[in-house]
């Protein structure tokens, strides 16, 4: 990762530099000052991209999704593509944090993409107690920190509906569904989870998914969902 000036930036987020300048200045973008001048971390900025995909609206989606898709030198993977139903429990059983993680990266491993299940989970336990991924809506979209290349072919999503919910989170938030998404590069990562978050803020999308009863269901339940999404934005 290295470091951006204004300009760089401007082009990454495919906005205007004065527009950088007005966001850093107001606190809205992490940046330091170097010899009086602006410089961002890569890295950095990835993750505050993450996070404001994890607490936008749909509104704010769309912008995101649309500095994404311009940033994408690849054509994207589809979540059916990359989440088949042999990667999909339903009913998902587990009833601690810890065992969520665990059984969540065994579920990824299955199709042979994910080599080391307990390093990926030994890396997203890392992060949830960083920032935990559980969301308001009983949806936890469990990821490592940093792409995990060393222990992955291609980039895995996992699905998991509990039958019961778990206290997931610090507070005791309950969740019932879980994602789990194992990402080969940044770019694919914060695309999945961009389109995942448009997903799971639709509350038929939530309820067909708790009403289901078989990894077969849930999945059309997520291909059904995934394709109403595209025919109106290109992710």
């Amino acid at each position: 990762m290295e470091d951006l000036d204004i300009p760089q930036l401007a082009e990454y987020l495919h906005i205007t530099p004065d527009q950088v300048r007005k966001m850093v200045s107001r606190g809205n973008l992490p940046g330091r000052r170097v010899g009086g001048d602006w410089k961002f971390n890569e890295a950095e900025i990835h993750h505050w991209l993450e996070e404001r995909i994890g607490l936008s609206d749909q509104g704010e989606l769309d912008q995101v999704r649309a500095v994404l898709h311009r940033r994408s030198e690849a054509p994207p993977y589809t979540l059916a593509e990359i989440c088949p139903v042999e990667l999909v429990s339903n009913p998902f059983v587990a009833r601690t944090r810890g065992s969520v993680i665990r059984n969540m990266c065994e579920l990824a491993s299955r199709t042979g993409m994910l080599w080391d299940a307990p390093a990926m989970a030994e890396a997203v336990a890392t992060r949830e107690k960083l920032h935990p991924t559980a969301l308001d809506c009983g949806v936890a979209l469990l990821h490592p920190r940093r792409p995990q290349t060393s222990i992955l072919a291609e980039s895995v999503l996992a699905m998991g509906i509990c039958p019961t919910p778990v206290a997931f989170s610090d507070t005791g938030q309950l969740t019932d569904i879980f994602f789990l998404i194992c990402s080969y590069d940044d770019s694919s990562h914060l695309r999945i989870l961009a389109k995942l978050s448009r997903i799971v803020s639709d509350e038929a999308f939530l309820e067909g998914v708790r009403a289901s009863d078989t990894p077969a269901d849930a999945w059309a339940i997520l291909n059904e969902a995934e394709m109403s999404l595209d025919e109106n934005h290109a992710f």
